[in-house]
């Protein structure tokens, strides 16, 4: 497990990253989300070395996280650095030879990885040859090679054509069921709701939820779905609950707890039919909102 303990990164007097704490379990994927200049990269590169921090850790396991750890990692900046007038294979058995592969098994994986991108018959090209979402998934192809022992990655999904984002979620899927701490920032929420074990939504530097996505859904408002006949407008009157919406004989309502939520439905059975009494279950791009709000 990676963990990140009271991280936090001035700049002069800008505070961009706020005594921020949160967990990145092995296994799990966890998304990283917030507003432009939340503090996501800046908290990343701290995590990855390439700025320090100016207080707080990241320990690996309990223990303070070193450089040959690190070295294990594998990192994807949101901003693309791999070399554009140079051949795809050549930089990527390159790097891999930086984690200490041999430069056959990092030919072979490289191969591997771009055949899994559609991109094995270009493998001689110069980067700058392809297109930007191509260039995306060599990028990844870069961060994957070295078959790393944790992954951040920034903004991977951005520029990347829906069966490209399938087949990154399915490599992703394969770490993470081989143990590997996956943390990866995204501004498509959809894709977060759809992936993630875990989520952290930071807002201005400061941490504003972090846990599983069964733990965040439990601080969640307790929503209902209520539909009767003929008319919902009596809510309004109900103690208890709050009423967000109603539309005819359809109501949105928040209930303070579960004995009041009881008491509205035996009291709208006692008028009529009920034909939908249901919890909404929020999704992790609903609770992103609602901490943010």
């Amino acid at each position: 497990m990676l963990q990140v303990r009271n991280l936090t990164r001035r700049f002069g007097d800008k505070t961009a990253v706020d005594d921020v704490t949160f967990d990145i379990p092995s296994g799990r994927m966890t998304g990283f989300v917030g507003a432009n200049g939340a503090g996501k990269t800046t908290t990343m590169r701290m995590i990855m070395g390439v700025l320090t921090a100016t207080s707080g850790d990241v320990l690996l396991d309990g223990s303070p996280v070193t450089a040959a750890q690190r070295a294990q990692f594998g990192y994807m900046p949101e901003e693309r650095g791999l070399y554009p007038k140079q051949p795809i294979i050549d930089q990527l058995v390159y790097l891999g030879q930086l984690h200490r592969m041999s430069q056959s098994s990092a030919r072979r994986e490289a191969l591997a990885l771009l055949d899994r991108f559609n991109l094995a018959d270009r493998s001689k090209d110069k980067l700058e040859s392809l297109s930007l979402g191509n260039q995306q998934r060599v990028q990844i192809a870069a961060s994957l090679l070295h078959r790393p022992t944790a992954l951040i990655l920034d903004e991977p999904f951005s520029g990347l054509d829906p069966l490209a984002v399938d087949s990154m979620v399915e490599l992703l899927r394969e770490r993470t069921a081989a143990g590997v701490p996956v943390l990866f920032s995204s501004h498509q929420l959809d894709l977060v709701d759809r992936l993630c074990d875990n989520l952290v939504v930071l807002q201005n530097g400061r941490l504003m939820a972090a846990g599983t996505g069964d733990d965040l859904r439990a601080t969640a408002p307790r929503r209902h779905r209520i539909t009767v006949s003929p008319d919902a407008g009596w809510l309004r009157e109900e103690t208890g609950l709050t009423v967000i919406d109603v539309a005819g004989p359809s109501a949105l309502v928040e209930f303070d707890d579960d004995v009041h939520a009881q008491r509205t439905l035996a009291a709208a059975l006692s008028r009529g039919t009920v034909q939908e009494f249901a919890p909404i279950r929020p999704s992790l791009s609903d609770i992103y909102r609602e901490v943010t709000a």
